[in-house]
């Protein structure tokens, strides 16, 4: 497959979303195609489960399986017919965010998670992952006062900073387990210097033109 697969994470309230659409815009500015999607999502079915996911009670195992049959569906409806053209796929999160979140957040086994990783994302003999993943990193005291009275929250939205903690730890033992696949940005800035350090780490993998 010809095109690049690029992902955006980080607990909610972190910024991803509003940087992912500058990036979309910046790409195609300099003549890329771009496919612009979001797990839980992405997909008619997809966008069912997502609003299941995050709206109906329900045991971690339940979740984690929910995410995954969005994800199965997601990655062959969109994300490699997009990546076969020579798209630039940009996704408001993937995987790392099942782990951070059902991992992570809730407690569940990591060894299985990463069992349906594997059945899930497997392409024949290669394991489908982003060439880079960009990691807004918030600390969640910061991230609760940002959503705060912003909308009406999601079961995520409304779980303690504990929550959160225990979310953020989980990203950052991806990152462990990845390093070279994922960009690192401090989101507790303004706007303008996390999307001057967003464009410097794309920059630097060779994703945007200086």
């Amino acid at each position: 497959m010809s095109g690049l697969f690029i992902s955006f994470e980080g607990i909610d309230g972190a910024g991803k979303s509003t940087h992912i659409q500058a990036l979309a815009d910046a790409l195609r500015d300099q003549g890329k195609a771009v496919t612009l999607t979001r797990e839980p999502g992405g997909t008619p079915l997809a966008e069912q489960l997502r609003s299941m996911v995050l709206n109906d009670s329900m045991d971690p195992m339940t979740e984690a399986l929910l995410v995954f049959a969005a994800r199965r569906d997601h990655v062959q409806r969109v994300i490699v017919p997009a990546l076969a053209r020579g798209d630039v796929v940009l996704c408001d999160r993937f995987t790392d965010a099942t782990f951070a979140y059902q991992g992570g957040g809730r407690g569940f086994d990591w060894q299985v998670l990463r069992q349906l990783e594997q059945w899930v994302q497997s392409l024949g003999a290669a394991l489908l992952q982003p060439h880079t993943t960009v990691w807004f990193d918030l600390p969640p005291a910061v991230a609760a006062e940002r959503l705060a009275g912003a909308r009406v929250p999601d079961k995520f939205e409304s779980q303690p900073i504990a929550f959160f903690e225990n979310v953020a730890a989980g990203y950052a033992r991806r990152q462990a387990e990845d390093p070279a696949r994922f960009a690192r940005i401090n989101a507790h800035q303004t706007p303008a210097v996390v999307w001057h350090d967003v464009h410097a780490a794309l920059c630097a993998r060779g994703v945007l033109r200086t």
